[in-house]
């Protein structure tokens, strides 16, 4: 897919429009986002998305389009199970509820300047290493290891501990002790000072930043085209804000979803090596000629990663629903 400078020029305008929009909307009337707003927002964000994905089948078939929509809901759904270190995150900084909105905005936009490098950097190292693959399809097994042994742990007692990058914001900057509205700076006592909302979007934007690491490596294993992944990436973190809303509430009851995610990063880090076997370039491997293996192609890809998140939801609400203690009858005997 030859995508040309032009393409991308437009594509950044009109992500820079709709992020504009948002934000125009949110420092207009700064409010607590109700559900019903939110369910309207991710509707929104879900069909710009899927119109993209329109334009790409349109304009250049529909093997690029599905390998979007194949990225698309791989990066949404992980970014479902990000939403636990959102919510421990607010909690933490004790942000008040009509700024939390501002907050993951401005957040998302730093995370897309991040991605954005991490997914340059990505695609120069693929095009001179594609070896890097076995790598990266080994990380993706290893983080589905992981992630499925996590199954069943609670979030109700996680702590955020402050990263590096927090750390030295507070010691470089002043730090006032409150929050002042909205405002990210303010003059105190004459003294330029940064508040606490700035170093809650800087929060957000570096642990998203961490989330990438095998989010990225996973969107690879389904398309190698930059454009692709980026606004993959970008859609996926617009629609996370309204998420956060719409289903905060409800995170606990999917119990299933590192299982189903676990699966979703172990397929495509299989998918990786099966590529790489398949394009191989090691010389002290076959002779450095390709291996004849099997090749999972798009459509494949999108059947999997549908069922697995349909299959994971629905298991997940059955069991919650079934669990739910009854609550106890205070009706006079």
């Amino acid at each position: 897919m030859i995508v040309p400078l032009w393409l991308w020029i437009a594509t950044l305008g009109g992500l820079a429009a709709l992020l504009a929009l948002d934000l125009i909307i949110v420092d207009s009337h700064p409010h607590a986002v109700k559900v019903g707003e939110a369910a309207r927002w991710v509707v929104f964000y879900v069909l710009c998305a899927l119109a993209f994905a329109a334009g790409l089948w349109w304009f250049a078939g529909s093997a690029p389009a599905g390998e979007f929509i194949a990225g698309y809901l791989t990066e949404y759904s992980l970014s479902v199970d990000n939403l636990f270190v959102f919510v421990i995150i607010m909690t933490a900084f004790a942000v008040p509820k009509i700024h939390q909105h501002r907050v993951l905005l401005v957040g998302v936009v730093l995370a897309l300047v991040m991605r954005g490098l991490f997914i340059g950097v990505g695609a120069v190292v693929i095009s001179q290493f594609s070896a890097v693959f076995y790598l990266f399809g080994a990380f993706l097994i290893y983080t589905a290891v992981q992630m499925a042994r996590s199954q069943g742990q609670s979030h109700e007692d996680d702590e955020y501990k402050e990263n590096l990058m927090i750390r030295i914001s507070r010691k470089v900057l002043p730090v006032t002790d409150s929050y002042h509205g909205a405002k990210s700076f303010v003059r105190h006592n004459g003294r330029r000072m940064v508040t606490p909302m700035l170093i809650v979007m800087i929060a957000i934007g570096t642990t998203d930043l961490l989330f990438a690491l095998d989010s990225i490596p996973a969107i690879f294993g389904l398309t190698k085209e930059p454009y692709l992944v980026f606004t993959a990436n970008a859609f996926a973190l617009m629609g996370l804000r309204q998420l956060y809303f719409l289903i905060g509430g409800l995170l606990d009851r999917l119990v299933y979803l590192p299982i189903g995610l676990s699966v979703l990063l172990g397929f495509i880090g299989l998918k990786l090596i099966l590529e790489a076997l398949h394009d191989n370039e090691l010389p002290f491997l076959n002779g450095g000629e390709g291996l004849p293996v099997w090749e999972i192609g798009t459509g494949t890809s999108l059947a999997v990663i549908g069922g697995v998140l349909a299959v994971t939801t629905v298991a997940s609400l059955i069991k919650t629903h079934f669990s739910r203690k009854p609550e106890p009858n205070t009706e006079a005997a």
